[in-house]
């Protein structure tokens, strides 16, 4: 398998150099040259309807990993990565009634949907690593989940040093003392002074200086990283096969903030998967819900909300389905993206988004909706929604179209990250795992800098350890 760059004008290149590349040299994103195909029912044929999760996701991923990685190596990886989940189906699925169902992806080692790839990513960083034997500097910005999940993924390597960004003071205390209370030699916790969107873009301007991205040989763990996608393509298939729906049409219902998580959906689909409906939630930042209604993408202001993962005005992942959107032409792509970036809005022809709105709707909800849907929701079940996850609830609730095709919504943190929201919505405080008792009692380390690109890149350079 090779990758091409949305933006066409990068180099194609196999997965062991988009693993550590990232973001493509033209500034667009990785996605495989073509999609291959993966049939449920015959993976159940081979491996019985009671495989485990690690069984089908070496199935389902090793079209886009062959020819990089040896098989026995990718096998081993892969059951590594998922034996650090504390539930042996590492995604349990919940019945809420209704013919609604819960995925919980929050059972890996950091309680968040990100742990669901980043553990495997960090994994296969090591081997491409060891391979070449190099080393690389991990640059990644985060609106809560990803940098805890990165950094419990490559803590104390020797071959990684890893920096993350998160939007000073808008992150839950929680998540951000996931990420600053780590104390690891390779560990670097940066507070910019701005919005998620702010640290994106300073990233992104890393990766558009060569000098820069060179020197310190720059790698990218959020889901820029196709591998992160790569990985997040299993549970869609996984979800299916827990419901018996082999040859049958399922419905996902995913709160969406950067877009990858959702794109993971299409790419199972493109891959054979038969998904009647993709239902993207949004909270009161609902750029992709317009998008979605109008065809018309402008930025406005990010709002702080009780679900703070998704406080995104510019989803970066919505590019790589707008590349499939446009035919695949990479030129389309950056004059599109060329104009966002200068106008702050753009829009896509009324076909082409008839032609998204065959399969895709979007809702959005503000704080007070979230509350209420976690309220009911506790109420109905007794189950208790981290604000993500309500969000993604209410979005099904809003626009389901098939009340007879099952909907899955995709549980992307545990509640006990939200204990505020929690405690409003349903007058007390959501049980709290192990890993979170004591974490309120650990010293926090991390700076807080400006958003100043040339100020964050000076930080990074006086503490990489590749720096050169």
């Amino acid at each position: 398998m090779r990758y091409v760059s949305t933006r066409g004008q990068a180099p194609a290149l196999e997965f062991g150099d988009v693993l550590l590349t990232g973001l493509a040299s033209d500034g667009g994103l990785y996605v495989p040259e073509s999609w291959p195909s993966f049939s449920l029912a015959d993976f159940v044929e081979r491996f019985g309807p009671d495989a485990s999760y690690a069984t089908l996701a070496v199935e389902v991923m090793w079209p886009y990993v062959e020819g990089s990685v040896e098989r026995p190596d990718f096998e081993r990886i892969v059951a590594a990565s998922y034996e650090t989940f504390s539930n042996d189906s590492v995604v349990p699925l919940v019945d809420l009634g209704g013919n609604t169902h819960l995925a919980e992806l929050f059972h890996g080692p950091t309680l968040a949907f990100k742990d669901v790839a980043l553990q495997l990513v960090g994994r296969l960083f090591d081997y491409e690593l060891a391979k070449r034997g190099e080393a690389v500097t991990i640059v990644a910005a985060t609106s809560g989940d990803t940098g805890s999940a990165a950094i419990d993924a490559v803590r104390d390597r020797e071959a990684v040093d890893i920096f993350v960004l998160h939007p000073h003071e808008r992150t839950s205390p929680l998540q951000r003392r996931q990420m600053t209370t780590v104390v690891a030699p390779n560990v670097h916790n940066i507070a910019v002074e701005g919005t998620f969107d702010d640290c994106q873009d300073l990233v992104k301007a890393m990766f558009a200086d060569d000098d820069f991205r060179d020197s310190v040989h720059m790698s990218a763990v959020n889901s820029i990283n196709w591998a992160r996608v790569m990985a997040q393509i299993v549970y869609y298939f996984w979800a299916a096969l827990q419901l018996g729906r082999i040859n049958q049409p399922t419905a996902f219902a995913v709160p969406t903030g950067n877009f990858g998580n959702v794109f993971a959906g299409y790419c199972a689909r493109r891959m054979g998967l038969d998904v009647a409906q993709f239902v993207v939630g949004s909270n009161t930042n609902d750029i992709l819900t317009r998008f979605f209604e109008s065809g018309e993408m402008t930025i406005t202001a990010v709002e702080p909300t009780f679900s703070p993962s998704m406080d995104i005005q510019i989803s970066s992942n919505l590019e790589r389905l707008l590349f499939e959107l446009h035919s695949r032409n990479g030129e389309a792509v950056a004059e599109l993206f060329a104009t966002f970036r200068e106008t702050g809005s753009v829009s896509i022809d009324p076909y082409k988004l008839g032609a998204l709105r065959e399969t895709w709707d979007a809702a959005r909800l503000n704080n007070e909706d979230t509350l209420e849907v976690i309220r009911a929701t506790y109420a109905e079940t007794d189950e208790v929604l981290d604000p993500h996850t309500a969000v993604g609830v209410g979005a099904a609730q809003q626009v389901r179209r098939f009340g007879a095709v099952p909907m899955v919504v995709l549980a992307t943190a545990h509640p006990a990250k939200f204990p505020a929201a929690i405690h409003e919505a349903i007058g007390s405080d959501p049980p709290v795992p192990a890993q979170l008792a004591h974490i309120g009692d650990l010293d926090e380390h991390f700076e807080v800098l400006p958003n100043d690109l040339a100020t964050v890149q000076a930080y990074i350079r006086a503490r990489s350890r590749v720096s050169r």
